[in-house]
């Protein structure tokens, strides 16, 4: 039976961070194994990352004393687990019944193992799916942008943020949003974690260009949702 750990960083959240976890909580995990929920702390202020013991979760706190930056949080939480898969999830994110157990199935069957990193459907508060894949920047969109040619002629000049599709459909992506980012851990110790250098932002998407680049694509699964604050 695959086995999953959730990491989640945390800086701030206020009450944010005790509502993804409490949806954690009602997560089906008929096929899989949930091994431990961390926490990796980075220097919060508010006192998001406290009272969390009465949660019926494995949980595992890591405080750091300064704000070591989004990256190197996230491959802290990976140092210390064993799992088969890494769930990196937003503090903004709740998780619905079948969040985990649907994306993970997927990569479990074996004409899928060339899948390193997947996605699902994220919803607003109004049930709106929210378009959330990108493309792998290119010099031809950043001038595109910079001069609104992908708003003259969004046919033609294709934003970074893939707008025109709906996102209510599967497909293979270049990057899936890092709110909630699966990951085969084998594939996370292949490429050393995300680079650190990226203090916040932009990190999620470097691993997925270089996971492309040692032959893992990355898949956006519609079939499975949660809710992202953003």
């Amino acid at each position: 039976m695959p086995n999953v750990d959730i990491i989640i960083v945390n800086w701030n959240s206020g009450k944010q961070l005790y509502s993804c976890l409490q949806s954690i909580e009602i997560v089906k995990i008929d096929n899989l194994t949930l091994g431990k929920v961390i926490i990796v702390d980075n220097a919060s202020v508010d006192g998001s990352a406290d009272n969390l013991q009465g949660l019926n979760l494995p949980l595992h706190i890591i405080r750091n004393k300064v704000n070591k930056g989004f990256a190197a949080a996230c491959n802290q939480g990976a140092a210390i687990s064993r799992a088969d898969y890494l769930l990196f999830l937003n503090p903004d994110m709740r998780l619905f019944e079948n969040s985990l157990s649907i994306p993970i199935a997927f990569m479990e069957r074996s004409e899928n193992q060339h899948i390193g990193i997947v996605g699902i459907q994220l919803v607003d508060g109004s049930g709106c799916v929210s378009r959330t894949c990108a493309r792998f920047p290119t010099v031809k969109q950043f001038f595109a942008k910079m001069l609104g040619l992908d708003r003259l002629f969004p046919h033609v000049f294709h934003s970074y943020f893939m707008v025109e599709w709906d996102h209510k459909d599967s497909r293979q992506v270049d990057h899936v949003i890092g709110a909630f980012f699966l990951v085969r851990r084998n594939l996370f110790e292949m490429l050393g974690g995300f680079d650190a250098r990226f203090f916040v932002y932009f990190e999620d998407l470097d691993f997925s260009l270089r996971a492309r680049q040692l032959g893992y694509s990355s898949f956006y699964l519609a079939e499975a949702q949660a809710y992202h604050k953003g």
